[in-house]
């Protein structure tokens, strides 16, 4: 019961949450006719347009990745090509549908338990593939909010004016987490789970992929951007993080609308908000709705070869 009460409290925050960026959105954007924002999405080159693509593969087959990590930490046999399949469909369910958790632990069960793997190792590589999709974001967004700290647009309303503190807090999280790694053999045990740390090179080696996935994520807008953009991929990065912590934290789906507002809150006044907004629609199409037409395919195919057999 108050399981449930938990999941439509957050539900509802999400709701809010979405209703209330619509609002900013519309409020920002309200200065321009829609004329400007598709015009905004035909200027962008072609060239760039096949950028984005290709980075979007690459950041996916980076996502799959993870899974394959996972099998390795866990200690048990299965062929990658199946590992990659899985992790690939579930990591753009849990993209584009959000609460990964849910979506993509779904998928996963649904076939790594077909293929014979037990529920207690799916349920660890569920919990592995989550921990390294956190440590890439701290790392990288620590890295950044330290060395190139981000000024927090005042419409955000918190404590501080930029994001050196969330920096700083981010990179000793990561740094808390490499030393268990390293030195905590026996695993702990929390509220009746257990938890055991990888070995440090696997824990290093988290850090490094899931950080290639973010780099690679921001890369997919940024050369969608308008080239009159006053930033510096470096500088772009930083906003990025933040609009994407935001989007996260707000339980909405892919952070949709709430990752945009504040993307519109930082650059708008460096930048036409109209063709921001473009560039961020043909960002939605590539890096969200392209893989979820690729995997709903793919699912589709293999669930009907599985029918025939």
């Amino acid at each position: 019961m108050l399981k449930k009460l938990q999941l439509n409290f957050t539900s509802l925050i999400g709701l809010v949450l979405l209703i209330v960026s619509v609002w900013a959105l519309f409020h920002e954007l309200r200065a321009y006719n829609y004329r400007d924002v598709l015009n905004a999405i035909n200027a962008i080159p072609k060239n760039r347009l096949s950028l984005s693509i290709w980075l979007t593969a690459l950041g996916y087959i980076v996502l799959a990745a993870y899974d394959i990590l996972a099998f390795a930490y866990i200690g048990r046999a299965l062929r990658w090509n199946k590992i990659a399949f899985v992790g690939f469909t579930s990591a753009v369910f849990s993209n584009t549908i959000g609460f990964g958790i849910l979506t993509g632990g779904a998928i996963r069960y649904r076939f790594y338990a077909s293929w014979g793997v037990p529920a207690v190792d799916i349920a660890q590589v569920i919990a592995f593939e989550n921990i390294t999709f956190w440590l890439g974001i701290l790392c990288v967004a620590g890295l950044m909010f330290v060395l190139n700290p981000l000024q927090i647009p005042p419409q955000l309303h918190v404590p501080f004016t930029d994001a050196r503190p969330a920096g700083v807090l981010f990179l000793v999280l990561v740094f808390i987490y490499l030393l268990g790694s390293l030195f905590l053999k026996q695993p702990l045990v929390i509220r009746g789970h257990e938890f055991r740390f990888p070995n440090f090179k696997t824990g290093f080696i988290q850090v490094v992929i899931s950080s290639l996935d973010w780099l690679l994520a921001t890369g997919v807008l940024y050369v969608l951007l308008p080239a009159n953009t006053p930033l510096s991929f470096l500088d772009f990065l930083g906003v990025y993080l933040l609009a994407m912590f935001a989007g996260v934290a707000s339980n909405v789906p892919s952070g949709l609308g709430v990752f945009e507002t504040i993307i519109l809150l930082i650059l708008s006044p460096k930048v036409s908000g109209a063709a921001l907004f473009g560039s961020m629609l043909a960002y939605r199409a590539i890096y969200y709705l392209l893989p979820m037409v690729i995997a709903a395919l793919m699912l589709g195919v293999y669930e009907f070869r599985h029918r025939i057999k």
